[in-house]
């Protein structure tokens, strides 16, 4: 007659180390919050994962990422286990996990990290990471980011997304160029004006040309720089003519080192989505949402 235990309650000793592992990011963190060595927690996660069948985690060079999997047995074992350790008066003291957060640098330094200041001081702990939209959802998809601002809605419905804000655009230069702002005023004065692009390929000058002149844009830019901040500078020291959304540049033009080129109640725009890695809604990624939700208004 066999004593083996099939109820699971032997394996909860694993559970526990899962579930701190699983919110905190790391192997040394969730060694802390247990007061256990580090490599008994690595034993007992790979303890528990045999039992599973799979993998539950991901390992790499700042920690380690939960797999789908992992997402979905912490959805449903961390409220009983919680309430088990709150009736025996033996839940750890966690460290708050880190959100690990991605954007346009642009947005993330104007907006996204002062307004997260006061929540850093409070606990909050966030990881930023600067790039480009489709990379940063790449990164979102295989869990190594757990929220993204993207100029790109996902396709599918493989990423929970929703959005958020519309960048307005505007056509701008210094007041040292000399054009005169005009509600009605077309291509023709700007021809020998220097054109500064964020890429080569000046996709958001093309953009802005066929919404407001209705008209393709054929010209080369004078500067490319891969940074709105930089061409915000570019533009406040006379080098030319450019466009950019307008959050950016409310000092500027509240100051009158750029003004406004054309006036227009039809400015072109650009949604921003917040997009979240799939599985349970974490309380810091929920406030970071809530922070950056607040943080738009009135841009």
């Amino acid at each position: 007659m066999s004593n083996r235990i099939t109820d699971g309650l032997q394996d909860l000793g694993l559970w526990r180390t899962f579930l701190a592992a699983y919110r905190s990011g790391s192997v040394s963190a969730a060694a802390r919050v247990l007061g256990l060595a580090q490599s008994s927690v690595t034993t007992q996660l790979q303890a528990l994962e045999a039992s599973v069948g799979e993998p539950l985690f991901v390992r790499h060079a700042r920690g380690i990422r939960p797999t789908p999997r992992a997402d979905e047995l912490a959805a449903r074992v961390a409220g009983p286990l919680d309430e088990l350790a709150d009736a025996l008066g033996t839940r750890p003291a966690a460290e708050p996990p880190i959100v690990r957060l991605g954007g346009a640098a642009e947005f993330l330094a104007r907006v996204a990290v002062p307004a997260l200041a006061p929540a850093v001081a409070d606990g909050l702990r966030v990881t930023v990471s600067a790039g480009l939209a489709d990379d940063l959802l790449d990164d979102l998809r295989v869990g190594s980011l757990d929220l993204v601002v993207s100029a790109v809605r996902p396709r599918g419905r493989s990423l929970p997304s929703l959005p958020f804000f519309d960048e307005e655009f505007a056509l701008v230069a210094a007041p040292s160029l000399g054009i005169a702002p005009s509600p009605h005023l077309r291509p023709d004065p700007l021809g020998e004006v220097p054109l500064l692009a964020y890429a080569r390929d000046v996709p958001i000058l093309r953009r802005y040309w066929r919404h407001t002149f209705g008209i393709r844009l054929e010209r080369e830019p004078a500067l490319v720089v891969a940074d709105l901040r930089a061409l915000a500078a570019a533009a406040v020291a006379g080098a030319g003519v450019t466009v950019l959304p307008t959050y950016l540049i409310a000092d500027e033009l509240a100051d009158g080192r750029l003004v406004v080129l054309r006036e227009t109640d039809d400015p072109p725009i650009n949604t921003l989505h917040l997009v979240r890695r799939p599985g349970p809604l974490s309380e810091g990624v929920a406030l970071v949402e809530r922070t950056l939700r607040a943080a738009v208004v009135g841009l």
